[in-house]
């Protein structure tokens, strides 16, 4: 370890260049032509594949498996990018094994899938290598849209706009476009600034404008958009963080998981960003992994993630919480926060409840569970800030605190659209948003040209 390290607390330096370098590798190196070729060969092409009805987006997955088989892998991109336009991104970080791979007949017969998500990343950075520009922006029609938000919606959304021809101006409050794509996803998943070169690639196509560090409630509100252009498509995310409902929550070293996975994805020197020696992580999902696991990547010794209920509730597919407890994360269940323990100011342990269901509600015991902790990460979920519509959710309805949409991602206000994690049923994944950004387009499109 580094010098000049605290006996306990939070610190920066844990560990030397060579760890960092080594703990935050690619996750899954890329498949070479010869790997890509033999496992493209197990595919079976099914007729009707279960593989395509998984996806989200719909990708022609046997199709684009054979044009590897075939040794064609620009034109197995342009397969995948007909329908995800992000599918680099995708084949990192969607959940495979619950998705396409699960309802593979690989997986079904053997208990071994095709590995899908590798080879879709094998047919896209061939494709984003050779910069294989597939899509031309067709005549200007003179139409003008406004996209709130860069992140996977509002990209996948503008590409398939510009596609039409219609002039797209994104406006994203943060100062890189991206969204959780840049600044939510654990570095080792998405290394080398792959996030910004697939923006990159996208915004190739041409008749989109990015202005960056315009918020909508800030800057801007929903009726300036509706009066300056012939349509609005809403895809700016989650910004509020759920609290814990914990006594002394506001004490130092208790940290939003989503902020914290923030700061690590922007940092130029992992080694300069500080991490507690003993960690505790509430909550059960992607974000609790990822801030968990970087926790000890970047040299903590005891990472704990605490979860409300059992491990078969946990959002965290089972791929992921393997991840985590392959590098010493430890996951309990049945437990919920209920006093962070400080000592002048800052936190030194953290208070939990066991829980249980009872009449299928769950509900403390009464028994409790002290951990030492000197940080602690809020991971159980984020909320949408409906006041940035400023003053028009009378016209864009609300749904369980998120916008609802119909099919199309239609709002109830007129010439608006939605997708992504800031409309009612969205199941918080990038290939959703990507899906939803593109059918909105399409909808918007289709009105427009009407």
């Amino acid at each position: 370890m580094a010098d000049g390290l605290y006996a306990d607390g939070i610190a920066a330096g844990r560990l030397s260049g060579e760890e960092y370098e080594k703990n935050f590798a690619d996750l899954h190196p890329p498949l070479d032509r010869h790997e890509a070729a033999v496992e493209a060969d197990r595919c079976y092409f099914c007729f009707d594949a279960p593989c395509t009805t998984a996806c989200p987006t719909s990708i022609d997955i046997p199709m684009f498996i054979r044009q590897i088989a075939t040794d064609n892998p620009l034109g197995s991109a342009r397969t995948i990018f007909d329908q995800n336009i992000l599918g680099g991104m995708c084949a990192r970080v969607c959940p495979t094994e619950t998705l396409c791979e699960e309802a593979c007949v690989r997986e079904e017969a053997e208990g071994k899938p095709v590995q899908i998500g590798r080879l879709q990343r094998y047919a896209t950075d061939a494709a984003m290598e050779a910069d294989a520009q597939f899509y031309e922006r067709a005549a200007p029609t003179g139409k003008s849209v406004a996209i709130v938000g860069a992140g996977p919606a509002g990209l996948a959304c503008a590409h398939r706009l510009a596609m039409h021809g219609h002039d797209v101006t994104i406006l994203e409050a943060r100062p890189k476009p991206g969204g959780l794509n840049e600044f939510g996803i654990a570095a080792y998943k998405t290394p080398n600034g792959f996030a910004q070169a697939e923006v990159d690639y996208l915004m190739a196509i041409g008749g989109i404008r990015l202005e960056e560090g315009k918020a909508l409630g800030r800057d801007f509100s929903l009726g300036d958009l509706t009066r300056d252009h012939d349509a609005v498509f809403l895809g700016m995310g989650l910004a509020g963080v759920n609290a814990l409902g914990a006594e002394g929550e506001a004490a130092d070293g208790v940290e939003s998981a989503v902020d914290y996975i923030a700061h690590l994805r922007q940092a130029r020197d992992l080694a300069s960003l500080p991490v507690g020696r003993r960690v505790v992580v509430i909550g059960g999902g992607m974000t609790a992994i990822d801030a968990a696991v970087q926790a000890r990547l970047l040299g903590a010794e005891e990472v704990t993630i605490c979860y409300r209920r059992g491990q078969e509730h946990m959002n965290a597919s089972a791929f992921e919480q393997d991840l985590a407890a392959s590098k010493g994360v430890t996951i309990r269940h049945w437990l919920q926060p209920t006093r962070i323990i400080a000592d002048n100011g800052r936190v030194s342990g953290i208070e939990l409840e066991y829980t249980a269901l009872k009449d299928g509600r769950l509900s403390g015991t009464g028994e409790t569970l002290t951990l030492r902790a000197d940080q602690v990460f809020k991971a159980i979920g984020q909320s949408f800030e409906a006041g940035v519509l400023n003053g028009s959710t009378a016209s864009v309805e609300l749904e369980g605190r998120r916008i609802k949409t119909d099919a199309e991602g239609r709002t109830s206000m007129p010439n608006v659209w939605a997708g992504g994690d800031c409309i009612a049923g969205g199941d918080d994944l990038t290939v959703s948003a990507v899906a939803q950004g593109r059918d909105a387009a399409e909808s918007i499109h289709r009105a427009l040209a009407g």
